[in-house]
């Protein structure tokens, strides 16, 4: 059996991801994109073995699984008819999704799937185990060079230009909640700790802006009764965009082989 696949967006996330599937992954078949701008995406579609066809957002939930690779400010109008519709819904911008708890219920009754990629963590099956016992805390620590944080709403809102900085400053610390709206494009690892984990009011984040290094670095400490969890991992930005790092586009791409695959590892 071979299952539809559409991507709305094809940026550093949805472009790598749409060539994958071109190129050929078993039980999946590209049929649709959607992009902000229509003549650039056909002709990034035109070398492809199969282009897709370049639809409407809401023509997106034709298709079996609809992946959400486009900026937050469009997330429901992906969403919302994919869940109505039943699909798998893949979503990338999860930090978008934490305010939006009535899409979850919607999926109840319409049969639909929610499945979030690891995206740019790690250690989400350590958590996810963890989190079915009692767990005491957990802690992102997010540290990005500057560049890749200007511009993000809480920054804006409180007058900070990361980009001056000579050293490496925290800009944020609150919960999972206020990290997502604060840093729309920058920490969907926060919102995906939280849901694998004990809840956006309960995961604590900080986020530093930091000159010297080159890399998206995160760091999770975990505390439970059945395990201590420290894991850091340290992403190459995208060249395309820097806010994303290169291996969110894999990690969904292993996302998806996991829903037609016959073998699968991990939870």
């Amino acid at each position: 059996m071979t299952l539809t696949v559409a991507i709305g967006g094809l940026g550093a996330i949805g472009l790598p991801l749409a060539r994958a599937l071109d190129m050929g992954i078993d039980g999946l078949r590209l049929t649709a994109v959607a992009a902000r701008d229509p003549v650039k995406a056909a002709a990034n579609l035109a070398r492809f073995r199969n282009p897709p066809a370049v639809v409407p957002l809401p023509e997106l939930a034709n298709a079996d699984i609809v992946v959400e690779a486009a900026p937050a400010a469009v997330f429901e109008a992906i969403a919302q008819p994919a869940i109505e519709a039943g699909r798998i819904f893949v979503p990338c911008s999860v930090g978008a999704l934490l305010p939006r708890t009535h899409l979850v219920r919607r999926a109840l009754a319409t049969g639909a799937r929610i499945v979030v990629p690891t995206g740019a963590l790690l250690g989400l099956d350590a958590v996810r185990a963890l989190a079915e016992g009692r767990v005491d805390s957990v802690r992102l620590v997010t540290r990005k060079p500057p560049a890749s944080l200007a511009g993000a709403p809480y920054l804006k809102a409180n007058g900070i230009d990361p980009t001056i900085f000579e050293k490496a400053v925290r800009v944020f610390i609150g919960n999972a909640i206020d990290a997502a709206a604060g840093f729309p494009a920058n920490v969907n690892v926060a919102a995906a700790l939280a849901m694998a984990g004990i809840g956006p009011v309960r995961t604590e984040v900080e986020i530093w802006a930091d000159p010297k290094v080159k890399r998206n670095i995160h760091t999770i400490t975990v505390e439970a009764p059945a395990a201590r969890l420290t894991m850091s991992i340290e992403n190459v930005p995208s060249e395309d965009n820097p806010r994303t790092g290169q291996i969110t586009p894999l990690s969904v791409m292993a996302c998806l082989r996991g829903l037609v695959a016959p073998l699968k590892v991990g939870t």
